[in-house]
């Protein structure tokens, strides 16, 4: 279980740096207009992203 999720997080590490390789200056506009979201906007997202993520595993891993 341990090495899966350290596997996960090294995924997750790749997928983000591949963002930011390809597409610097976009990145610099999302993060500058998330800064001006509300804080339960954010929230809500990252929990909506988080469920998602939870379903997908679970499909994935039967």
């Amino acid at each position: 279980m341990s090495e899966d999720l350290l596997a996960a997080l090294c995924l997750v590490a790749v997928i983000e740096g591949l963002f930011l390789l390809a597409a610097a200056d976009a990145w610099k506009r999302i993060v500058a207009q998330m800064g001006e979201m509300p804080s339960g906007t954010l929230r809500l997202a990252g929990g909506i992203m988080a469920a998602m993520g939870l379903l997908a595993l679970q499909w994935v891993r039967g």
